[in-house]
């Protein structure tokens, strides 16, 4: 096995089986690992199929609430463009929740989600910001369940928004969204050289 997934401390020490169950989420393929196999295995195996989509989807579940929002606004990053100019206000916010994850900036991220444009997607980090500890929200909302997943769903559709805005590039841009998920599971920032992201593998 390779050591492309190892390390990653900042994910559940539990069955990658578990953390999709618990986030309601399910693979697109049949796994051969057995269901109390770890998240390396796991991510391991989809990699040996080429199911990166999945990959996708289960670093979505695997990551912590910051870290997963981090990893959307990385992607969003990729094609709105760097700040502030190119700022939409659901993603600074997002971004301002990240490095002040207070209830004020929760707030503030969820306010920008009825005001952005229709075709705003970045207002998928912004709801994953929202939806960030399994709740609607502060205050009374505190007390009201999000939909199970939400928060893992909306960074998982963040970094296939991306994806398919990167046709040119795509098999090494998806690399890249990977690479950068493992890399914030190990304590870093995401922030990898596109040189950088691990070649697709041939068949």
């Amino acid at each position: 096995m390779t050591d492309r997934f190892s390390g990653m401390t900042k994910t559940p020490q539990m069955p990658a089986a578990r953390m999709l169950a618990d986030a309601n989420a399910r693979l697109s393929v049949k796994l051969e690992a057995p269901a109390s196999a770890p998240l390396d295995v796991v991510l391991t195996e989809l990699e040996e199929k080429g199911a990166v989509i999945d990959i996708l989807r289960l670093l979505g579940v695997a990551l912590p609430a910051r870290e997963r929002v981090w990893w959307s606004c990385l992607a969003a990053r990729d094609y709105v463009g760097e700040a502030p100019d190119n700022n939409t206000p659901a993603l600074a916010a997002s971004e301002e929740w990240v490095f002040r994850p207070t209830p004020e900036n929760r707030d503030k991220a969820g306010a920008t989600i009825d005001l952005a444009e229709p075709d705003d997607e970045t207002v998928n980090c912004a709801m994953g910001v929202l939806y960030s500890d399994g709740t609607l929200g502060s205050g009374d909302l505190a007390n009201v369940p999000a939909p199970l997943g939400a928060a893992e769903v909306v960074a998982f559709a963040m970094n296939v928004v991306a994806m398919d805005k990167h046709e040119e590039d795509f098999d090494t841009y998806v690399q890249l969204l990977i690479d950068r998920g493992v890399d914030i599971a190990r304590g870093g920032n995401g922030k990898l050289d596109r040189e950088n992201a691990s070649a697709e593998k041939e068949e």
